[in-house]
This record gives structure tokens, C-alpha cells and sequence, in this order.
């Protein structure tokens, strides 16, 4: 196996960070080498967010469902999709350019997802940790407001870097389903009773399929997060589904 592939299946979220600093030169190497990924168009459709404000990072840290660890990462960073610059761009050259849409909206979220993959990539070469943060779509109001974020832009994802801990260093990863569980071949095809059990057996622990599966299913379906997440979205969507007048 490569260093590069080692590195993906070596690579697990970190969420305890030992006091040492990120040097400036591996910062900047972690932000150039998020700008290295695959673009639509090369246009770049998201805007880089570098939290060093203390307060804010706090403050974001409540947002986001208070995961209080976030604020004591060494390097926050909020890949924003940014449907907005684009248009600024098109005005200055004297065009009269049409409001972004949902599809503007998901071909945004992809750039800025890739890039922020990136930058995941190249800190674990760097044995520098990170932790993806999805609850940063949480408390549209609030957040729009701390991150100062106009009409058009969304924060896509927030990631939290930092040196691991000997024990987040020894901490076993989180084993993947097989290969046959993910792929479908040509289209998709819904899997049956068996497999889906196939799927999950050794995965339960002491109990049985349907509670194990219903003790999940309150943790994160149901949950109260996941019912903010939605709400903040359809807030977010409005910059992109309403038309200007």
C-alpha cells in the first residue's frame, strides 16, 4: 500500500488535541493544498473562513450542538459554498447576471466539500489531526451573523485540526462496511431484508437488529439536531430559491 492510500485508511476524526501549535508554513501548506482540488469550471465556488478570533470560535462552538472541544483546536477553518463572488465578477465587467439557484447551490457545496477533503488530506500527511463539523448548519440566524455571511453563501462544513493525543493516536477507527455493501454496479438497487441484516450483523453489539436500529435511529435521525439542521437549511435555501424582485 502507497503513503497515500495509507494515509486514507489511517486517517480517523480527532476530537482531544495536545497544546502544540500548527506552524504558519504547515497552515499555509494545508490552505494551498485545499486550493489544489478539482473545480467546476476552475471557478473555486467557495470562500475559506480562518477562525482565529477565540470568541468566535467559542461562540461556534456552542452553535454547533456544544462541542465544546472545537474551541480548543489549534486551527478552525469554515468551508463557506459561495455563490456570491461570481456575481460581483459578472457585474464588474458590466453584465447583468441571473440569481443563483439550488443547482448553483449543490455544484458550490462539491467545490467546497473536495477542498476541504483536501485540506484533511494534507494535515494527516502532516500528523496534524482534523474533525469534520456538520452541526456548523445549525442555528442558520445566528451563525449567518457571526460569520457575517451574506445572501448566497452557506457554510458547507467546518473543520477543527490539531496534534492528536497519544490516546486519539491509539484510538481504533471506526471499521467500514464492505466493498459490496456501498457499490452498486451500473444503478442503484435497494437491498433486501437479508442483506441489509447481512449488512449489520456483528455491528449491534448485545442487542438485537430492530433496537439497536431504533436506538440509532433516535440518536440521529430523530434527533434534535437533525431537525435544526433542516430547519437552518430551508432558511439558507430562501437566498437561492427566492428570486430578487
Amino acid at each position: 500500500m502507497n503513503e497515500i492510500l495509507k494515509s486514507l485508511y489511517d486517517r480517523k476524526s480527532v476530537r482531544v488535541f495536545t497544546e502544540e501549535e500548527i506552524a504558519e508554513e504547515d497552515k499555509k501548506n494545508i490552505l494551498y493544498a485545499a486550493m489544489q482540488a478539482p473545480s467546476a469550471g476552475c471557478q473555486l465556488l467557495y470562500t475559506i473562513l480562518d477562525m482565529t478570533d477565540q470568541e468566535k470560535k467559542d461562540r461556534l462552538a456552542e452553535l454547533c450542538d456544544h462541542q465544546l472541544f472545537m474551541a480548543k483546536a489549534k486551527m478552525m477553518l469554515v468551508f463557506c459554498a459561495d455563490c456570491r463572488k461570481w456575481l460581483s465578477f459578472y457585474e464588474e465587467a458590466g453584465l447583468e447576471p441571473r440569481s443563483p439557484g439550488a443547482g448553483d447551490l449543490l455544484l458550490a457545496v462539491e467545490d467546497a466539500l473536495i477542498a476541504a477533503q483536501n485540506a484533511v488530506t494534507a494535515a494527516e500527511s502532516l500528523g496534524i489531526g482534523s474533525c469534520y463539523i456538520g452541526d456548523v448548519m445549525e442555528n442558520a440566524e445566528e451563525v449567518k451573523k457571526l460569520l457575517q455571511l451574506p445572501k448566497y453563501v452557506y457554510p458547507a462544513c467546518l473543520l477543527v485540526f490539531g496534534y492528536p493525543t497519544k490516546q486519539q493516536k491509539e484510538r481504533k477507527k471506526p471499521e467500514r462496511f464492505r466493498l459490496s455493501d456501498i457499490v452498486c454496479e451500473n444503478g442503484y438497487r435497494d437491498k433486501s431484508s437479508q442483506e441489509i441484516r447481512e449488512m449489520f450483523e456483528g455491528r449491534t453489539g448485545t442487542k438485537e437488529y430492530e433496537a439497536w436500529m431504533e436506538a440509532f435511529w433516535k440518536r440521529k435521525y430523530e434527533s434534535s439536531f437533525s431537525m435544526e439542521m433542516n430547519r437552518s437549511m430551508e432558511v439558507y435555501l430562501k437566498d437561492f430559491l427566492e428570486q430578487d424582485k
